[in-house]
Order: structure tokens, then sequence, then C-alpha cells
């Protein structure tokens, strides 16, 4: 399966955190699935952190080793996917989010969230 995490997937996932659902989990550890994350997501958790909504002890280029470290490919932003965005049904507010919705349209993955915003989109989701 072709997966797409969620901003808060990768953040609870590289941290560890309980707030993870098991599914989410095993669904991500699951070596026979292709783990992407956008990089909508990697400049969303850097505008996090310089507001310091977000830390990671070692710091943001840290992270992205993390990510390398885990086997999770980054998925660019195309221009397709902006034109997706434009057609969009205005369901969730928050740009990134709609972002990730778009890639997943455009690209045929399943989306690993809890938000229930994207839910509503016509994207496989798990949580």
């Amino acid at each position: 399966m072709d997966l797409l995490l969620d901003t808060h997937t990768l953040i609870w996932f590289l941290k560890g955190d309980k707030k993870l659902s098991e599914k989410a989990k095993t669904t991500i550890e699951n070596l026979d699935n292709i783990k992407l994350v956008s990089i909508a997501s990697i400049w969303e958790i850097a505008i996090k952190i310089s507001l310091n909504k977000v830390r990671f002890s070692k710091g943001f280029k840290h992270l992205i080793e993390l990510i390398e470290e885990n086997g999770f490919e980054t998925l660019p932003i195309s221009a397709e996917h902006t034109i997706i965005v434009s057609t969009l049904e205005f369901i969730h507010r928050d740009p990134f989010d709609r972002l990730l919705v778009a890639q997943s349209m455009n690209n045929g993955l399943t989306i690993i969230t809890r938000d229930d915003n994207i839910k509503k989109y016509n994207v496989p989701t798990i949580w």
C-alpha cells in the first residue's frame, strides 16, 4: 500500500507519541508499505518549530535525518497537485491538509490521519 503521512502522524510516529493509533503505527512499520512524507508537511513542521509549537530536541535537521532513517520517501509538490487544490470543495481550511488531499488524489495514496475533515474528502484514510 502507498501511504501519505499527515503532519501530526509523522510527528507522533517520530516522537513515539501514544496519540498515534496502534493501527497507524502498525501500518507505518509494515515494510511492505511505501511511506511518503509531503514536502508540505516538512514545511509545516519547520513553521511549527520556528513558532515553538513543536520541538525536536536535536533540531529540525535531525527531523530530516529521522525521515530518511525510517525509509520515508519525500513527495514533492507538483503543478498538478496545485490544480487539484484549486478545485477542491472547501471542507478543510488548512492549506497544508488541502495539499495532502490533492496529493493523495493525484498519486493514489492512502492518508494516515486522525483529521476528520480530511476524511470528508474522497480519499482513502487509515487511523
